[in-house]
């Protein structure tokens, strides 16, 4: 039986990772009460990063409560 790590979502930035801070802001305050997932692969180009003003390439989550 394979367990998976739930993915933990960033309240400040809402990066998703599996580890206790945030690798993108380096917070600790995480969350695993998150839903919808974006993939951004390049922030400087994307409409949608600059929407959720998103500025490094990540797995982020839509909404985090």
């Amino acid at each position: 039986m394979i367990y998976l790590a739930r993915e933990l979502a960033c309240k400040e930035c809402k990066n998703l990772s599996s580890g206790k801070v945030c690798p993108i802001c380096h917070s600790t305050d995480l969350t695993t009460d998150w839903s919808g997932l974006i993939v951004i692969l390049d922030s400087e180009k994307s409409k949608v990063a600059k929407t959720l003003n998103i500025s490094k390439p990540g797995r982020y989550a839509l909404r985090v409560t």
